[in-house]
């Protein structure tokens, strides 16, 4: 498994809320995703430019915050 240096934060870029590799897809999304019963091979369909370590890496990060 990666560690969280996946998951960035930049003022610019969403509010400065924590995202997936300076992307717009924040962590807030990913956890809110998996929350309402997606899996991750859904978002990985859905969000063909995330790969499994995108997805692990924010669930790790939101689980410290």
């Amino acid at each position: 498994m990666t560690d969280v240096t996946r998951i960035t934060q930049n003022p610019a870029v969403m509010g400065g809320k924590p995202c997936i590799r300076g992307m717009r897809v924040t962590v807030g999304m990913i956890v809110g995703q998996i929350d309402a019963g997606r899996s991750i091979e859904d978002l990985l369909e859905d969000y063909p430019y995330l790969d499994r370590d995108d997805i692990l890496a924010a669930l790790r990060y939101a689980g410290r915050a």
